[in-house]
């Protein structure tokens, strides 16, 4: 006998979008039925964010003994115990699954149930052949998958994505990386710090989306650490010979094999759509994923999407802040629009790229009069003592000073931006950067520094001038 449920929500998935959607709907005391029909907190914990960041940090934390002698260390005996590399990624995965797990979303209400779901009509969704779900609202959060290019010999050739590269216990000898996003170069760089040695093939531009003068800070930065990036490469034919992967590449001086140990596809993702039964339920998609409005609203107005599955940017935090849109419209019925162009992003390699709002090229593009405002790290004295001095900070704004955007390129942007989205998110002036106090010595700093030099006409000005002299006469 199938069981019937009637729940106010439906979410399907249980990454961190759909488990935002799950647990703030049951802190209402509403009801609420999770389904997903892999692991509880998805892609993020268990394939992407969680294991990429803790190898990061492993590869970090490398790299400082390596780079020890300047600060007139000299550590003897190091080595990389690279099985203890994926002990320490898996453990703190395991640390932070309890919080994702179904004994702690069924103790806060939530009902959670494991299998695929699909529509069999604009109102229900079945689990098998046990449930259906006939909710006054859905919300499907199911993620994405990495996006496998069409290369001849890629399904004969053993190759990783960011679901499987994670599972390794022998370090690479030689790593071959197809794509230089931001996913493809930070594991370059991470497996290079572990001792691999890494080549990064990219047909295009590397981190194409970001600022060009601060993508090349941290392009530079990678070069001098060995990493092997060749642009304006396709990727002909896949080969497997003798234990190894060879990689047949069309450049720029013809036709050449790259002979690895490894191959990491990181060629971008594509949203998970199949076998969801979208066509019956009504809802559109497109090949970006769920085609939604303004307000994550699919074409069936009882179904929503958030997430990767939305076809748009591809961040955890931006599925969190979809969630509460969501939760916003579904339970008070208040207006909820989703504005990306707020959304911080940042690429996690040394030093990091964090971008908020408009880059230089965007603002000439929609014919804004724009100033651009900008301070080096080598200027900063927290810098100096960590010996991090590669970047900057950029910052754009409107003529009379409202923040339009900004990009930092140095050892912890992601930090550093969050006061530069809360500007762009409120539109703040720059007199609100330039007239804040900033313990010193930070990094922060340098954001002040930069607002600063908005003022600097001013300096110059012959009014302000004459004012000073005037003003002198008294005393």
């Amino acid at each position: 006998m199938v069981e019937i449920l009637t729940p106010d929500i439906c979410v399907i998935g249980a990454g961190s979008g759909g488990l935002s959607v799950a647990a703030a709907a049951a802190a209402f005391g509403v009801p609420v039925v999770l389904v997903e029909k892999g692991k509880m907190g998805g892609e993020c914990l268990n394939a992407g964010c969680v294991p990429s960041k803790s190898l990061i940090a492993a590869a970090k934390h490398a790299h400082a003994i390596a780079d020890a002698k300047a600060f007139g260390l000299l550590p003897r005996g190091f080595e990389v115990d690279f099985a203890g590399v994926h002990q320490h990624v898996h453990d703190v995965i395991a640390a932070i699954a309890p919080n994702d797990s179904t004994a702690r979303f069924t103790g806060l209400g939530v009902s959670v149930i494991a299998g695929a779901a699909r529509f069999t009509d604009r109102d229900t969704v079945v689990v098998g052949d046990e449930v259906a779900i006939r909710a006054r609202r859905f919300v499907i959060a199911s993620g994405s998958s990495p996006a496998l290019p069409p290369i001849p010999g890629l399904m004969e050739t053993p190759h990783l994505t960011n679901e499987t590269v994670f599972d390794l216990i022998e370090r690479p000898e030689h790593l071959i990386v197809v794509g230089a996003g931001p996913v493809g170069l930070e594991l370059a760089q991470a497996f290079r710090r572990l001792g691999s040695a890494v080549t990064v093939l990219e047909t295009g531009h590397p981190l194409v989306r970001e600022d060009p003068e601060c993508a090349q800070v941290v392009l530079d930065a990678l070069a001098r650490e060995g990493i092997g990036l060749r642009t304006g490469t396709s990727v002909l034919r896949l080969q497997r010979a003798n234990g190894k992967v060879n990689v047949v590449v069309r450049a720029q001086a013809g036709e050449e094999t790259i002979s690895g140990s490894h191959l990491l596809l990181a060629t971008g993702r594509r949203a998970n759509v199949y076998g969801l039964g979208l066509d019956i339920a009504g809802i559109r998609q497109d090949h970006a994923g769920i085609a939604v409005d303004k307000g994550l609203r699919t074409t069936n107005r009882r179904v929503y999407a958030i997430g990767d599955v939305a076809g748009g940017a591809q961040f955890t935090h931006l599925a969190n802040h979809q969630a509460g849109m969501v939760i916003r419209n579904a339970l008070f019925r208040l207006p909820a629009r989703v504005n990306e162009h707020v959304i911080p992003r940042v690429t996690f390699t040394d030093p990091e790229l964090a971008h908020v709002g408009l880059t230089e090229l965007e603002a000439r593009d929609r014919g804004v009069a724009f100033r651009v405002l900008r301070w080096p790290f080598h200027e900063n004295d927290r810098a100096q003592a960590e010996r991090a001095t590669d970047g900057h900070v950029k910052i754009i704004t409107t003529r009379r000073g409202r923040i339009l955007g900004a990009t930092i390129v140095t050892a912890g942007a992601g930090d550093l931006i969050v006061p530069w989205a809360l500007a762009v998110s409120r539109k703040l002036n720059i007199r609100a950067i330039a007239g804040m106090v900033v313990p010193y010595p930070t990094r922060a700093e340098v954001g002040k520094r930069a607002a600063m030099t908005y003022f600097t006409p001013v300096l110059s000005s012959r009014f302000v001038r004459r004012m000073i002299i005037f003003l002198r006469r008294f005393g």
